[in-house]
């Protein structure tokens, strides 16, 4: 009877469990159906929000059907509508549900419907179920919120210069993965990116065909056929959720096929505007504003033509306007499709004053603490600017640009990216935001990490995407808010209580200050021709102006304070300090990377998700920790040794010693912890790279490659004191002339002279050498007219049999009357010869004239043509290329003694 009781009840509790519905029927069955309400003839983004809206509803268990119009017999409704800008703002939405009647969703435009929707299946996920009463009303700040994606690869390739890469799937593999294309666009929305830049240096021929010139396209047939369909495929899906595609592009640069044709280089930032290349470029432009009428133009009209002058003025309002225009024109449109006129390396408020009455639709960008982030308080010069193009009277976006002193570490700090989307809008007036990658730009789509298969940007680094993200939309958040938001998201990240997902984020906040400090007080540049992470020589640190210093980051990409060798010289003369000084940074950098170590070890036991990833975020944490301590005590013997230069006291070499003994200590940490764990520092690998090594063909990309060089720094320094204490009494080292090389000079026709004191260096003035450095004092110099050199480009043809160096002085003081300086910063093409650093600097004094620097300018043998910019300068002559230019201060100027050879 027990047995029979027991079966009964088994069968009977086997039959009501098999007549159950499945666990999805019974959510499902929970729910009340629901109707989503479409406006008649819909926009496709109120359909795709639409859509994500029925998916968390269908998540949630209810029965949704999508429908158009009013009539439905569902009881319950949610209205999608449109109210107009003037009403809620551009992109904004309204939700709001009573007691009774249906829940309406209230776009002011196709967009706004569509973020509403977001919002709206955003609170249907989280709490399980469609709100029975709410009313809420949101906007975005910023007009523009974009990502960039570069078209573009860490080396050159084969043949080709700096940003020539062809659209191909050879190179771009990832370029033509419509799912990746999916997941890239979904990430935006779901962070309501609105605008998508796409860069390169010269698109057209990947993308059009020209009737006039059919060999500048650069794809084969099957190529090209692929490129029309991908990126008609990527506006297409883009437009769905919102996104306007912006395609970039710099200017002079013209195909290679085209440049052969006509036996010309792709680029020449010294050519001036020649009717066949303004040709070319305006009928590229309109092929593409013909064939892509919705896509955007993003124009760089500096770095690959001469920067800041009227060319500038001229190509944009009679080459790309009216280029645009003919496009329009063979559409039969009159609509514009948006211009944004790129600020670098151009006077871009004159730009714009000439433009605007040609064009309207126009918005102006600019980087936001260069090729770098350093400060949420920028000031100075580059603040006026920014300001200056936001009271325009369009929209300025702010660029946030190749991250390189970041890379390639992982940053999340968001309570500096919100301080930093604060300054945009109150210390620049802007309104738009357009964010490169966090790391590895020029190696999308993967990321540095030593890891098989190897790691996507867009899943590393979520963070700085959403972070971004939510700012540019509401910058004005309450901090203890924002504390809890990202403590619970890293905690659901990695499986955490939501306290050790807040200790997640302290050491996010720790990190995340310590690179921005480094550079704005330690850099030689904002640039990416600095690798920051990689370290700095001592050489570097204690005379930065031999490398170039890029003082604009000190004037305003920093808080008011005091490099290096303004400090050592303060405490030398017992002046007051102002502002931060590197004294304080090496203090401050060093509790960041304490407390951000102590933060991160308090999170990892806990830790229940995603171990993997979070292993390497804990070892970014100790990565960066020991940079931190590798550069603040390097700074601390930068500082002694630059006493010595006053004191002439080797008591501060030696307290120098077992500081950078320290530095060395920690970068050897800092090498085991990055040799099984990263592939490089730097994903540009080209010779642009400069500082702290040069980067040719990938060279010094890594910290295990860095380290002998400190390692010998060291060894040098250490023998140096050991020279000093065996002969305290230098002797000058005697220095002798270069040997002239011997060429031909084809044209123009230009008279020589010989480089010494009382020569005149100018054909039309009396201006007449006053000293110079003795090894130059048997060169024979090109004299030039200085009325010509400021009017025209100086341009030099001749013919050498062997390797040679032509040395050129540039006088030392920014004037538009002086040749510029080559600078990476705002010159791709300023090391190309291996001119970029300077040799000899005060080499020359010439009579009412700055100091003169010399650069040294390299080319083999053959014919060659050398244009340079706008601007005086001396052309100093030739010499074999075998000779060597010694590093140093001539000290014409007036300069204290040079102690650089301590270290080399």
């Amino acid at each position: 009877m027990r047995f029979f009781t027991k079966f009964t009840a088994f069968t009977f509790l086997l039959s009501f469990l098999v007549g159950l519905p499945s666990y999805a029927q019974q959510r499902a069955s929970t729910g009340q159906p629901v109707a989503i309400l479409l406006p008649a003839n819909a926009h496709v983004r109120i359909v795709y929000g639409a859509e994500k809206l029925k998916q968390a509803l269908t998540k949630s268990g209810y029965p949704v059907q999508i429908k158009t119009g009013t009539a439905t017999s569902v009881s319950t409704q949610i209205v999608l509508d449109l109210a107009g800008t003037s009403t809620i703002g551009k992109e904004g939405f309204s939700i709001q549900k009573g007691v009774a009647g249906p829940l309406r969703l209230t776009g002011a435009d196709p967009s706004g419907v569509l973020y509403g929707c977001l919002e709206l299946a955003d609170r249907i996920t989280e709490t399980g179920k469609l709100p029975t009463a709410i009313s809420i009303t949101d906007k975005p700040e910023m007009v523009l919120r974009g990502t960039c994606i570069g078209i573009q690869k860490p080396t050159y390739l084969p043949g080709r210069d700096v940003y020539e890469y062809p659209y191909t799937p050879e190179t771009f593999p990832w370029l033509y993965d419509k799912a990746q294309w999916i997941r890239y666009l979904d990430m935006m929305v779901e962070n309501r990116y609105n605008s998508l830049y796409l860069w390169n240096g010269h698109p057209f021929a990947s993308l059009v065909r020209l009737n006039e010139y059919p060999y500048a396209v650069e794809v084969d047939d099957a190529t090209f056929k692929k490129n029309e369909e991908m990126f008609r495929f990527l506006t297409t899906e883009a437009d769905k959720r919102g996104i306007w595609v912006i395609q970039m592009f710099y200017n002079i640069i013209v195909s290679k096929p085209f440049a052969e044709h006509h036996h010309i280089k792709t680029q020449d930032r010294n050519r001036p505007i020649v009717p066949l290349i303004a040709d070319y470029t305006r009928k590229s432009i309109a092929a593409f504003v013909e064939k892509y009428p919705n896509v955007g133009l993003l124009i760089a009209l500096g770095e690959a033509m001469e920067g800041v002058g009227q060319d500038d003025v001229d190509w944009f309002t009679k080459t790309i306007i009216p280029g645009v225009k003919d496009g329009l024109k063979a559409l039969g449109k009159t609509t514009e499709p948006p211009l944004v006129l790129r600020a670098h390396d151009t006077d871009a408020p004159r730009v714009m004053k000439a433009a605007l009455p040609l064009y309207k639709n126009l918005y102006t960008e600019a980087k936001f603490n260069g090729e770098a982030l350093t400060t949420y308080t920028p000031r100075g010069k580059w603040a006026e600017l920014h300001r200056t193009l936001s009271n325009i009277g369009t929209v300025q976006i702010e660029n946030v640009h190749i991250l390189a002193n970041l890379e390639p570490f992982r940053y999340g700090s968001a309570d500096f990216i919100q301080k930093s989307v604060q300054a945009m809008h109150s210390v620049y007036g802007a309104n738009g935001l357009h964010l490169y990658p966090q790391a590895s730009y020029w190696d999308w789509p993967y990321t540095a990490d030593k890891a098989s298969p190897r790691l996507f940007q867009l899943d590393r680094d979520w963070i700085w995407y959403k972070t971004w993200a939510r700012y540019a939309w509401q910058s004005k958040r309450d901090r203890p808010t924002e504390i809890a938001y990202w403590g619970n998201q890293l905690a659901q990240k990695y499986g955490l209580p939501p306290e050790k997902g807040k200790d997640v984020l302290e050491a996010y906040e720790q990190t995340g200050e310590i690179s921005p400090k480094l550079l704005r007080r330690y850099g030689i540049t904002d640039g990416n021709r600095q690798t920051l992470t990689l370290g700095m020589l001592m050489t570097q640190l204690i005379n930065p102006f031999r490398y170039g210093l890029f003082t604009l980051m000190y004037e305003s990409e920093a808080p008011e304070g005091e490099m290096i060798i303004e400090e050592a010289e303060k405490d030398w003369n017992n002046q007051k300090h102002i502002g931060e000084t590197p004294t304080q940074v090496a203090d401050e950098v060093i509790e960041h990377g304490r407390k951000a170590v102590e933060a991160i070890n308090k999170a990892a036991p806990a830790v229940t998700k995603d171990q993997t990833e979070f292993a390497r975020l804990k070892n970014d944490v100790y990565a960066q920790n020991a940079m931190a301590n590798f550069y603040a005590q390097k700074a601390r013997a930068a500082l002694a040794v630059l006493r010595y230069k006053y004191s002439s006291d080797i008591r501060d070499l030696e307290r120098a010693v077992p500081m950078l003994e320290s530095s060395v200590t920690h970068y050897t940490e800092l090498v085991n912890l990055t040799k099984d764990t990263y592939l490089y520092a730097n994903s540009m690998q080209t010779k642009q790279r400069k500082i702290p090594m040069r980067g040719v063909d990938a060279t010094f990309i890594h910290w295990s490659e860095m380290l002998p060089v400190y390692q010998k720094e060291l060894a040098r320094f250490k023998h140096s004191i050991d020279s000093l204490k065996a002969a305290p009494v230098s002797v000058s080292k005697q220095r002798l002339p270069f040997k002239p090389a011997t060429i031909t000079v084809q044209s123009p026709p230009v008279q020589t002279y010989t480089v010494d004191k009382g020569q005149a260096v100018f054909s039309d003035t009396t201006a007449t050498i006053l000293g110079v450095a003795e090894e130059l004092t048997n060169l024979k110099g090109l004299k030039f007219a200085k009325a010509t050199q400021q009017a025209q480009r100086t341009s030099l043809t001749f013919t050498t049999t062997e390797p040679v160096k032509l040395l050129v002085g540039f006088f030392n003081e920014k004037n538009p009357t002086y040749l510029p300086v080559p600078e990476l910063e705002t010159d791709a093409s300023a090391n190309d010869y291996g001119q970029s650093e300077i040799k000899i600097s005060n080499a020359v004094l010439v009579s009412g004239l700055p100091p003169v620097n010399v650069h040294a300018y390299s080319f083999k043998a053959g014919q060659h043509t050398l244009n340079l910019g706008k601007g005086a300068c001396l052309l100093l002559g030739f010499i074999t290329d075998d000779q060597e230019v010694p590093i140093y201060d001539a000290g014409l100027a007036g300069n204290k003694k040079n102690i650089d050879w301590l270290f080399e």
